[in-house]
């Protein structure tokens, strides 16, 4: 018997109710570029790499310990071509509808490593370039020649890559996360996260203090605690690095305690502070901690235990805030 309008169905039937699924922002023409960008940037990178792997010596001098052959060389090669080429799928699940029905988590991680990776470099950069341009860019000591490594070229075309890499998926990843998870930050912090949090957050405080003064020391040209060939390198150029990483170990710390506190601020500042100072941390920190452990590619001398321990307490900075920003956002899953 055919059902009458408005009779409620019984046990078993089909509900012909479904919940919405967000079907992503749309893609208007500056969305469309920042695709073709993102996807076009990845290229430098991932062409030097390929030749690299097959055998080519592009941009790599006479005497460069690159040249030797080594295991270890070849896997760095494998592991960061594939770390890039994986950009590309992250620009795809931004910008294709499929994209909006991936697990949170399995896009959260390559985003976050993304964003932690890539933003030093975004600020980093263009200030390394300005102060070479400046005649202030070279530490080597004078009358001793650098080692060979890699053409100057190579580092400019790499790192415009990243830089173009990074301000494309910010502005692609920003609208996706609005029309996704955009109740997560709206409204204003709200109730404190417990008890635990709250030490969690502290902890990362006093990591990140230490880290960043430490690291503050070291961009205004301080060098206790490097080795000696570290120590005669410093140039400015460097020390906007260390400025940089400074930064990030300090906005983790402050973001951390802000999101554990709560409050009356509104929670979208608090909850950017806190992904990308974490995300650069942890990033930095845990790339740096592995390189320093294994073969000098620079065939510089091995960083100092000193250097290590920073580059370790970098890594656990970032890697106690972001805990404190999981533990927030999970918080107001069903707010």
């Amino acid at each position: 018997m055919p059902r009458k309008p408005g009779t409620p169905q019984g046990p078993g039937t089909p509900s012909t109710t479904r919940t919405p699924q967000p079907s992503g922002p749309a893609l208007g023409a500056r969305r469309k570029a920042l695709r073709v960008v993102a996807l076009a940037a990845t290229a430098p990178y991932l062409v030097l790499k390929f030749a690299w792997l097959s055998g080519s010596r592009a941009g790599i001098p006479d005497g460069s310990p690159l040249l030797e052959p080594g295991m270890f060389l070849t896997l760095a090669n494998v592991v960061t071509l594939a770390m890039d080429a994986s950009v590309i799928l992250l620009v795809l699940v931004l910008t294709r509808p499929w994209g909006m029905r991936v697990p949170p988590w399995l896009l959260a991680v390559p985003a976050f490593v993304a964003t932690g990776l890539l933003t030093p470099i975004l600020t980093a950069f263009p200030a390394q370039l300005l102060i070479r341009a400046a005649g202030l860019g070279s530490g080597a000591p004078a009358g001793e020649a650098a080692r060979p490594f890699l053409d100057s070229w190579v580092f400019t075309v790499v790192y415009t890559g990243f830089t173009i890499q990074g301000l494309a998926l910010a502005g692609l990843f920003v609208p996706y996360a609005r029309e996704r998870w955009g109740r997560r930050w709206q409204g204003v912090l709200g109730r404190g996260l417990p008890s635990p949090t709250g030490v969690v957050a502290g902890a990362a405080a006093a990591g990140g203090l230490l880290v960043g003064a430490v690291y503050g020391y070291w961009a205004f040209g301080g060098t206790a605690g490097m080795g000696a060939e570290q120590a005669a390198a410093h140039s400015a150029a460097a020390g906007v690095v260390s400025g940089v990483h400074a930064i990030g170990a300090l906005a983790a710390a402050a973001g951390a305690l802000l999101l554990a506190r709560g409050g009356s601020r509104r929670a979208w500042w608090p909850l950017a502070v806190t992904w990308t100072g974490s995300a650069a941390a942890l990033s930095w920190g845990l790339w740096t901690l592995i390189a320093s452990l294994g073969p000098q590619l620079d065939g510089g001398e091995q960083p100092t235990a000193a250097v290590q321990l920073i580059y370790a307490g970098q890594m656990i900075t970032g890697l106690l805030a972001a805990a404190v920003l999981t533990r927030f956002l999970t918080s107001r899953r069903d707010g």
